[in-house]
């Protein structure tokens, strides 16, 4: 999920804490071309030229969109695009036991029945050494004083950890029934709208390159869909025309037992 830059996620990472989120997006949103590598190298999509533009036209329009003069702290960036590559790397692996159809992951409850308390359980350290003593000291949780200020709390991070659910389930469940590739397609269209927000709310500026990088991408995203689409229909047509043959022979030999059984 994208967030802006805080002063302490900066500090975490590297990145100096003047730096917008327009670097750090455009640095994140680079695990599009690493699905498309490992998605090629597994062997989950063709390489056809039409893949390889809608891509480039996604990832050169992101760039233009974020292009813009900040401080460059090169361990963060660093750390962002090795992250960018795991990320690849996690969710071409999650395609692939999902739709295998001997394993039983199909479904996204499942997928997460397995894969989550791995998530959490390297995780869990990060944020002892990151959060804890400040979590563990804090006058509104352990050390809380109000009851009403706990309960309120508590409801807080209930509610947040059921839409976290509800974001990892529709990221499985995308996953299963399209592509890894659709799923970070999905992701950058959600960080143009953040970042759009962003320019009507928090004062960013945006410049006439920026714009033209806004529809370059876009237009990238509204051919994946549409070629996403055509995939579909012409998957849908071929399993009725199976279906139909299959039927037509099934006819076929049902009117041959009965004429031997006449006979």
């Amino acid at each position: 999920m994208y967030q802006r830059p805080c002063a302490s996620y900066s500090v975490m990472v590297g990145l100096p804490q003047k730096v917008g989120p327009h670097r750090y997006t455009m640095t994140k949103s680079s695990a599009v071309l690493f699905i498309l590598f490992f998605s090629l190298l597994f062997k989950l999509e063709e390489l056809k030229p039409v893949l390889i533009l809608v891509v480039l036209l996604i990832s050169g329009g992101l760039f233009m969109f974020t292009f813009k003069s900040t401080q460059f702290d090169a361990r963060g960036f660093f750390l962002v695009l090795t992250a960018s590559c795991l990320g690849g790397i996690r969710w071409t692996l999650t395609q692939i036991l999902m739709q295998k159809a001997e394993l039983g992951l199909q479904h996204p409850i499942d997928t997460m029945f397995h894969l989550q308390p791995a998530m959490f359980l390297s995780l869990f350290p990060l944020f002892i050494g990151i959060e804890g003593l400040h979590v563990s000291t804090s006058q509104q949780l352990f050390r809380y004083e109000d009851v009403q200020g706990l309960l309120v709390l508590l409801g807080s991070l209930s509610v947040g950890g059921l839409l976290a659910f509800g974001l990892g389930y529709s990221e499985f469940l995308l996953v299963s029934k399209t592509s890894s590739l659709t799923l970070s397609i999905a992701g950058i269209f959600k960080e143009l709208c953040v970042l759009l927000l962003a320019t009507h709310l928090l004062g960013d500026t945006m410049n006439l390159l920026n714009w033209a990088g806004f529809a370059v991408c876009i237009s990238g995203i509204a051919l994946h869909v549409a070629l996403r689409t055509t995939n579909t229909r012409d998957e849908f047509h071929k399993e009725q025309r199976v279906s139909l043959n299959t039927d037509m022979e099934l006819l076929l030999r049902g009117g041959e037992d009965e004429e031997d059984e006449e006979t």
